[in-house]
């Protein structure tokens, strides 16, 4: 019974037909597949793509999950607990403006302050606990992120598009790849500061 079982998924697995020879000629292997080994598995440290099949170049995990890296962007003081102020002034250094970084960052701290702490006490200073982040996923997520936090509402991909944007009017591939682990918070940091920094 349990060969048949082996051989009915082998066959449902199959991607050549013997009596159909175009199916062995032409193989299915997708260009994703070539340069990205195992394109379907969850990555819980690097945001990967086809061209960056090691994460984003230079960009340190610290081992910390992608949901991680992207919220540890706003922790200014590095001790692993982002408050309101410490958003307001991480949005402000990638180019948001006072009013949106404020409304932004009482927003963000507030919706997940709750879910992240490490007791059922809330906090009115509403901290988020980066080492909790994962738990503050919300209905509207688009599921890119899995529950372990290896992106997302409205509001994010428009305060994206609203830091992103190119001169045309488009966020880059490179630019939503980036925001997954926090690097492109750095790049436009970086370029705010009128510093060198290269998206690639």
């Amino acid at each position: 019974m349990e060969t048949n079982n082996n051989n009915k998924n082998n066959e449902a697995l199959a991607t050549e037909a013997p009596l159909a020879p175009i199916t062995s000629q032409r193989k299915v292997v997708t260009h994703l597949e070539i340069s990205l080994p195992k394109p379907y598995m969850p990555r819980a440290l690097v945001a990967v793509d086809g061209e960056h099949p090691n994460g984003t170049e230079g960009h340190k995990h610290k081992n910390m999950s992608v949901l991680q890296q992207h919220a540890a962007y706003f922790d200014q003081d590095h001790n692993g607990i982002v408050y309101p102020w410490e958003s307001y002034v991480g949005m402000r250094a990638v180019g948001l403006n006072p009013i949106a970084s404020f409304c932004l960052a009482m927003l963000i701290n507030s919706a997940l302050s709750y879910s992240t702490l490490p007791g059922w006490l809330p906090n009115p200073l509403f901290p988020v606990y980066i080492d909790n982040i994962h738990k503050s996923k919300h209905g509207s997520d688009s599921g890119v992120y899995d529950t372990e936090g290896r992106l997302s509402s409205k509001v994010e991909w428009l305060s994206l598009y609203a830091i992103a944007k190119d001169e045309e009017g488009f966020v880059s591939k490179e630019a939503v790849r980036r925001l997954f682990d926090g690097s492109l918070f750095e790049y436009l940091a970086n370029k705010n500061l009128g510093t060198n920094a290269k998206m690639e």
